[in-house]
């Protein structure tokens, strides 16, 4: 039996997987958000061990002890981007500094100045989400804790640090440093230079199924595992969660609708398409990479009109189901950039608005308009990846938002694909960790990464039911600009 953890923004996940696939058991431990500033985004990395350890005991909870006692190996997955600095004795020099903060969009600039080969070598333009320009923040604005630097950790491998005591990353996580050779899958002494920074201060590279060391004896004795119970490398979030779905190979996708939106489309070799805002990383398996369109506000911006309206998201999509609206009436617009925005736009100063409200409209449209707003985000972005020469032809489908099957409808329609509602679609990164940990164990790929059974399919509708909402991705575009330029 094999743990799978994630890291997210919202909070860990645990699950507990057998060999035969089988998920036995799942559990979440809650984060929260810290922004001290506009655009900063961070947490404490203390944080993150509270809730692993709080998330692994409820998972044992769970369990038998004979069950839990066959437990063989861990992996972690988690959020990409973030900067945990840490000192000579691996303390923690500050808050790390999240994916969804843009407090360095003017060091991106600089870093493709100082790096002209950046887009080149890494496949992706600089944008103020990607760590690399957090350490020229850094190093601009907090001189004395960039001083005291002695190594840059991912968050997920900050976990496995404090698992293992053992400094490691991945190919798949890597990739969002902006440091990372894309094609050599191997940390860049170029890239590096330009934040001043060289490969000691980086962690040894691994693909994600290596194992990299075994779980502390104090962990070990905490928890009630086996002190040989090893650690796989683990992955970046979204390349776990397309391990979770079995998306491993060129022509399939997944769209995910967690706290971020993503689409992922796997690629044989890389396809970068930086102009657009494309996403082009490395998977979390050898020679395979990936194109992504990645949107900062998707399950989130339900997440906050739910807390602005003083009710639970279900009890907002119920009673938008039960206002039975009509689809060709004259509905608002919802623009969802509150924390800025990646693709294609890669503004991390973009801003959120409704547009179009009258009197008529109630709380139900506006949410409808949430929907609809994320749903022309994430068409906006598969626009970007069809001009890389992506050809999706269905997308799974994932994350918290893929439990509400009009949202996954709206998709559709949008998006013009088929969308599959997998079995356990909110499981994602934390299955696609237990599937690494099963691969470390010397399991067959292909017996491990099988796709999951489909639990429902949200076909487009006909041209006709969706050209009122089709007419308003129309107004959505144009709205873009003229918003922007008003701040």
């Amino acid at each position: 039996m094999t743990l799978g953890l994630d890291l997210g923004t919202s909070g860990v996940k645990a699950v507990a997987l057998q060999a035969d696939g089988t998920l036995l058991a799942q559990a979440h431990a809650a984060l929260t958000v810290s922004r001290p500033a506009p655009l900063w985004s961070e947490q404490d990395p203390a944080d993150w061990w509270a809730a692993t350890d709080a998330a692994v005991n409820a998972l044992r909870a769970q369990l038998a002890p004979a069950a839990w006692a066959r437990v063989r190996a861990l992996a972690v997955a988690g959020q990409m981007h973030g900067a945990v600095l840490l000192d000579a004795q691996d303390q923690t020099l500050r808050p790390a500094i999240l994916w969804n903060d843009g407090r360095a969009q003017a060091q991106c600039a600089e870093l493709e100045v100082r790096a002209p080969n950046s887009r080149e070598d890494t496949g992706n333009v600089a944008m103020a989400g990607f760590t690399a320009p957090k350490l020229l923040w850094v190093a601009a604005h907090e001189p004395a804790v960039f001083e005291r630097l002695d190594r840059v950790l991912l968050p997920k491998d900050w976990l496995v640090l404090q698992l293992t005591g053992v400094a490691s990353s991945e190919p798949s996580d890597a990739a969002g440093t902006l440091w990372l050779d894309l094609a050599r899958r191997d940390w860049s002494d170029e890239q590096l230079k330009a934040t001043g920074l060289q490969r000691r201060h980086m962690p040894v590279l691994h693909e994600s199924a290596q194992v990299v060391g075994h779980l502390l004896p104090q962990w070990a004795r905490a928890w009630g595992l086996s002190p040989a119970v090893h650690v796989a490398a683990g992955a970046g979030d979204n390349a776990a969660a397309a391990l979770g779905l079995g998306v491993l190979h060129p022509g399939q996708g997944l769209v995910s609708l967690g706290t971020s939106g993503v689409i992922f489309l796997p690629t044989a070799q890389p396809q970068p398409h930086p102009a657009r805002g494309v996403h082009a990383f490395c998977h979390a398996r050898p020679h395979t990479w990936h194109q992504m369109a990645v949107h900062l506000n998707a399950a989130s911006v339900l997440a906050w009109w739910a807390e602005v309206c003083g009710q639970p998201v279900a009890a907002l999509l119920a009673e938008l189901d039960a206002a039975a609206l009509d689809p060709a009436a004259e509905l608002p617009l919802c623009l969802p950039y509150l924390s800025g925005e990646r693709t294609p736009h890669a503004d991390p100063a973009a801003s959120g608005a409704f547009l179009g409200l009258r009197a008529s409209h109630g709380r139900a449209d506006m949410t409808q308009a949430v929907l609809e707003g994320v749903a022309f985000a994430l068409a906006d972005g598969l626009d970007a990846l069809r001009e890389a020469g992506a050809r999706p032809e269905a997308l799974l489908a994932t994350g918290g938002g893929a439990r509400s099957g009009r949202w996954l409808q709206v998709l559709a329609d949008v998006l013009d694909l088929p969308l599959q509602r997998p079995l356990a679609a909110e499981v994602g990164p934390a299955l696609g960790a237990a599937r690494l940990a099963l691969c470390s164990l010397g399991h067959a790929e292909a017996a491990v990464m099988a796709p999951p059974a489909i639990e429902q399919v949200f076909e487009p509708r006909p041209a006709a039911a969706r050209a009122p909402l089709l007419a308003r991705r129309a107004r959505f575009q144009a709205a873009w600009a003229p918003l922007r330029a008003l701040g």
